[in-house]
């Protein structure tokens, strides 16, 4: 079993409250891979630049990734610089330099492109389309995108979600892909188009899960450090498809139990800045949290309130 997952790595410079962290690794991949590795091997392709100090990605090896799709480019690598507010819901981004992400064109090594399980970053959905080309006969296919390529590459967009399965986005994407202002009409039209689910990710509100005539949510984990919410939606994406590849299972209840996984591991993502707190994260460790979840969301209902009321 294995995941291969396509998309950035970078190098971020991250302002919050809580401090500052700079030049350290980011982008969707790294976090992606940071999360799913605790319970899968991952594939990792992306591009990075001469720059790039790839020996802090030693960890995503030891954790049993296979690195052999990323290439080095002369050049700079990606980078990226935001500031959080005060409520860490607000990030305003300083700057973004492409380097040599600018000229990226995904090439799957041999070895990847039996790959069962896919997840493609939000990256350009013309690349998106060229994974899709590239890989042979994937069983499950999940892919990620933002409000840029909405904008600018819809009928790329549009043609990329009509191939895969799943649909991460979050809540202010789904409607403005839909051109609904109701979330639940939202993902319908979004199934519609051909993903069998669809994931509306709601920051520190959680996530929703819609899927055949379903509804699942999963709220965000109450924490009292938050210290950088970069990436927490690729590691909730990365937890999400970890457990799915680990556990082989496409049932209702397997996604729904993936929902919390993904949960967990968001929650994980945001205690420390970059990937730190995903280094040396324990399967053990995420067991607890997932407890705790379960103790924070389960209850009986005692009284039959239609008989008695």
């Amino acid at each position: 079993m294995s995941i291969l997952v396509v998309g950035s790595i970078g190098l971020d410079h991250v302002e919050t409250p809580f401090g500052t962290a700079d030049a350290v690794v980011g982008g969707s991949a790294v976090f992606f891979g940071a999360a799913a590795s605790i319970f899968t091997p991952v594939q990792v392709v992306g591009v990075v630049g001469s720059d790039y100090p790839m020996d802090r990605l030693g960890f995503l090896k030891e954790k049993g990734a296979d690195l052999s799709g990323i290439e080095t480019e002369e050049g700079e690598s990606f980078r990226w610089t935001g500031r959080y507010g005060s409520d860490l819901s607000d990030c305003t981004t300083i700057a973004t330099e492409l380097g040599v992400f600018a000229h990226f064109k995904p090439r799957i090594p041999e070895h990847f492109r039996d790959a069962r399980r896919v997840f493609l970053g939000n990256i350009d959905p013309v690349l998106q389309l060229d994974v899709l080309d590239q890989v042979r006969e994937p069983e499950l296919i999940a892919c990620d995108t933002m409000n840029f390529w909405i904008e600018r590459s819809r009928d790329a967009l549009l043609e990329v979600i009509r191939r895969v399965h799943i649909l991460l986005v979050n809540d202010a994407e789904a409607r403005q892909l839909a051109g609904e202002s109701n979330l639940l009409k939202a993902a319908r039209w979004i199934q519609a188009q051909g993903p069998e689910w669809v994931v509306v990710k709601k920051g520190e509100h959680g996530a929703v899960l819609f899927g055949d005539e379903s509804i699942f949510f999963v709220p965000g984990y109450p924490l009292e450090d938050v210290f950088d919410p970069t990436g927490a939606g690729d590691s909730f994406a990365g937890g999400f498809m970890g457990y799915l590849d680990w556990s082989g299972g496409r049932t209702g209840e397997d996604f729904r139990r993936a929902m919390v996984y993904g949960s967990a591991l968001g929650s994980y993502a945001v205690e420390a800045f970059s990937v730190d707190r995903l280094k040396d994260l324990t399967p053990d460790q995420v067991m607890d949290r997932l407890r705790q979840f379960r103790d924070i969301t389960a209850f009986e209902v005692e009284v039959d309130v239609a008989r008695n009321g």
